[in-house]
Order: C-alpha cells, then sequence, then structure tokens
C-alpha cells in the first residue's frame, strides 16, 4: 500500500469509520510515508498484459458512478510506460455512457481480476479520450490487427495510485481456454490405481497425513502435512526441509527432499511445494499422481542446511524458479524479526511463478520480480545487483544450477567472501 492510493482513498469520511471499526492506527502509517513516484513495476506491467477483460468506473454530472465491463484478447489493455496505460476502444451498444463521463470528468477506477490466480489489482487514473484519427501513432501502438471489432476511440489513463487485494473472498473461475487446457494436463498424466500406492509411505517415525492440496500454478502444487493424531510438529527454522517418501509407478519407494514454505510459526502444519517436472526422474510426477488428501506417510524431523544467520546483518535473497520454497519461508522470518532484506525473484512469467502474488501484495517495497518470457521481458543482472550490497550482506541464493553459479561467480569476481554466499540447488 503507497500514499498515492490513501490519499485518494482515505477521505475524512473513510478514516471516521476506520476509526470507529478499530483499524484507523493501522492504516495511519501508510499516509505518513514519504511522497513516492508512482511507477507501475515489471509485475504490474506483466499483470496487466495477461488480462483478457477489466471493470472502469466513470462518475457522470450527477455524481452517480457507472461500472462497465471492458474485453478483447489477451493483452488489449496495454501498458506504454511505468505510468500510462491504455486500451483501443471498440464499438458497442453505442450508450456512449463512459466516454460521455469522460468528457466531464476524467477520473476512472479500474479493477483487473485473475480469478484463477485469486489476485486483483486497483487502479485510479485520469482518462484521456483519443479519437482514432487524432494521433495515428497513438492508435497503431494500441490496436489489434487481428482483432476485427471498429475501433471508435483510444483511451489513455495516467496512473495516480495502484493497490493490490488480498485474495480471501476471490472464488476460482476459469476460462473455457483454462479448462481446456487443464483438461488436456489431466488426460497427458498416466493414471494412478488406489492398489499401487501403499497406505502409508514410510522413511520415518513421525506419522503425518496430507490434511490439503493447493495448485498454485499450473505446475506446482503446494501440500498441507499435519500429524495424524493432532499433535504439534518438530519445530524448524527457515530454510529446512522434509525428507519425503514417495511410491513410483512401478511399485518401488523413492525419497526426495522439500523445503518447508512457511516460517516457522503454526506448530500443526508443514508446507511444501512441489513443481511437476515432466521430463525428470519421476519422482515429482509419481508425487503429483498419487498423493491425495487422507494419504499418510512416516517420515523424520526437519533438517536444515540452508539456515538464516542470527545476527543482524542486512539479507539479499536471490530465488529463480522453485527455488523461491526456502527464500519465501527466510522472507517472512526476516520480515518477522524486523530485519531488512531485499529479495529478487526470477521466473519465466509470473503465471509460472509459485507465491509471487502473495509475496508482492505482502512485501511490495523489499520484492522485485523478472519475467524472462513476458510480453515486457526483464531479466536479473546480477554482477549490478552484488556491486551494490554493503560489506556485510548475507546472500542466499536457491534455484536453477546457472543462477547459482552466477551469483557464486560473480561474488568472487567481486572480492565477496564464499562464507557470504549461501545456496542450494534444487533443479
Amino acid at each position: 500500500m503507497d500514499r498515492a492510493f490513501t490519499k485518494i482513498s482515505f477521505t475524512p469520511d473513510v478514516q471516521a469509520v476506520q476509526a470507529e471499526m478499530g483499524s484507523r492506527m493501522a492504516y495511519r502509517a501508510a499516509e505518513l510515508d514519504e511522497a513516492e513516484t508512482v511507477a507501475l513495476s515489471a509485475f504490474e506491467q506483466a499483470f496487466i498484459a495477461e488480462r483478457d477483460s477489466f471493470y472502469q468506473a466513470t462518475v457522470n454530472q450527477t455524481g452517480w458512478p457507472y461500472v462497465q465491463h471492458r474485453g478483447g484478447p489477451v493483452g488489449f489493455l496495454k501498458v506504454l510506460d511505468e505510468r500510462n496505460i491504455g486500451y483501443a476502444d471498440f464499438s458497442g451498444n453505442r450508450q456512449y455512457i463512459s466516454v460521455g463521463n469522460l468528457r466531464g470528468d476524467d477520473r476512472v477506477s479500474l479493477l483487473l481480476m485473475d480469478y484463477p490466480g485469486r489476485q486483483r489489482l486497483k487502479i485510479w487514473g485520469r482518462a484521456r479520450v483519443v479519437d482514432e484519427r487524432a494521433e495515428p501513432e497513438l492508435l497503431a501502438k494500441l490496436e489489434l490487427p487481428d482483432f476485427r471489432a471498429p475501433v471508435e476511440r483510444v483511451i489513455v489513463i495516467r496512473v495516480e495510485a495502484f493497490d493490490w487485494n488480498c485474495p480471501k473472498y476471490i472464488t476460482p473461475r476459469y476460462s473455457q481456454k483454462e479448462v481446456e487446457a487443464l483438461l488436456a494436463q489431466a488426460h497427458s498424466q498416466p493414471a494412478t490405481e488406489e492398489k499401487q500406492i501403499p497406505r502409508t509411505l514410510c522413511t520415518g517415525a513421525l506419522p503425518l497425513t496430507i490434511s490439503g492440496i493447493r495448485q498454485l500454478t499450473p505446475r506446482v502444487r503446494a501440500y498441507e502435512l499435519r500429524h495424524v493424531d493432532g499433535e504439534p510438529l518438530p519445530a524448524y527454522r527457515a530454510g529446512a526441509h522434509l525428507r519425503v517418501p514417495i511410491a513410483l509407478p512401478d511399485g518401488s519407494l523413492t525419497s526426495r527432499a522439500y523445503s518447508l514454505t512457511d516460517a516457522p510459526g503454526d506448530p500443526d502444519c508443514y508446507r511444501i511445494a512441489v513443481l511437476r517436472v515432466q521430463d525428470g526422474d519421476g519422482g515429482s510426477r509419481a508425487l503429483h499422481d498419487g498423493w491425495q488428501v487422507g494419504t499418510r506417510i512416516n517420515i523424520d524431523a526437519p533438517e536444515n542446511y540452508f539456515p538464516l544467520h542470527d545476527d543482524d546483518r542486512q539479507a539479499l535473497l536471490i530465488a529463480g524458479s522453485i527455488g523461491i520454497t526456502p527464500i519465501k519461508a527466510m522472507v517472512e522470518e526476516l520480515a518477522a524479526r524486523g530485519m531488512d532484506f531485499q529479495l529478487h525473484y526470477t521466473g519465466h512469467t509470473p503465471h509460472e511463478m509459485a507465491f509471487v502474488n502473495d509475496l508482492q501484495r505482502r512485501f511490495p517495497d523489499r520484492c522485485r520480480f523478472y519475467f524472462s518470457q513476458s510480453q515486457n521481458p526483464t531479466r536479473l543482472d546480477v554482477s549490478a545487483l552484488l556491486s551494490r550490497l554493503s560489506a556485510e550482506t548475507v546472500i542466499y541464493v536457491c534455484g536453477p544450477t546457472r543462477l547459482i553459479e552466477s551469483v557464486r561467480q560473480n561474488a568472487r569476481r567481486l572480492g565477496i567472501a564464499d562464507k557470504r554466499v549461501q545456496f542450494e540447488s534444487f533443479i
């Protein structure tokens, strides 16, 4: 939450209700922050580029609000720069209510929804209506050559503020294309006969049951594990992992290590996230196909070969792909301790990156995201990042071997001691 948002939204009437309901002090701090330059980060830009619809509110001359749904092909709402977005306005029912309202009041509010990902972005701005013949270069940037609906004008919105909502009450909904993709993925996975899965998979003495499963991305699932008898679980520190048993399709038993994704705090639950690797050795596929709510496993207590430092030194955390799993727990523990840290998280697209929405919402000022295959690709410059560190900053990196080696080699080149670079590789 930034100051621009609070200046627009927290009117005296809103502040009065906040005071009545006991939330005024919690939001007061945001109003006292230093004035910031409103700019859409790579995360917001990628999110906007992936939308195929949004809701737009305007206000008419008598003060009544009007909300309109705007839709089109994915990416029809375009990012022009860090402060401006726009779209081609197609011919509709010819009531022209929104356009008419903008003639008298240029203020708009947009709500962008991602129902499968359970996230929403709110944008406040000032809109400019441009005749499609007046600025042909602008029209060329915003029109969609493969979309046959006639363009009547373009709308350019200068962003004055934006904010992310929590996902608590967003019901997941899926488009026809998304449903077809999920069905195709399900049909491509071999059926696992129940008789092939042992009732209890065992590699240790701690009895757990799978109490919850959540699909974080098309290939990453989160698993919640609790004690079979409801007893408290052994404690752990951020960076710890569980070694879990997996039944392979041929009936043999193997095991894999998966990081605990949450900061310590819940004594009754462990949480891990597993990336399905289609061309791997079969362990993650067997886990995805075999683990169900109610599946029982016996494991050893968590182990930790990737621990956080205990002093007050600043931390730089770098995650690539599924390497975010231990890093997320570190972020949460550092935040709980009031420590200074920065997270840099890289992947292909936001849609494929686990926890990216939650991290952006909870730690917007401490996270940077990089998307190598989005419409506006951004890449992590490891050398530049490490060259700006203080002499005491501790570096944690987890992800693909190439990312880890890049961090280690650049650190050595810059004279950063090996003991300040902690790493863990999964892929």
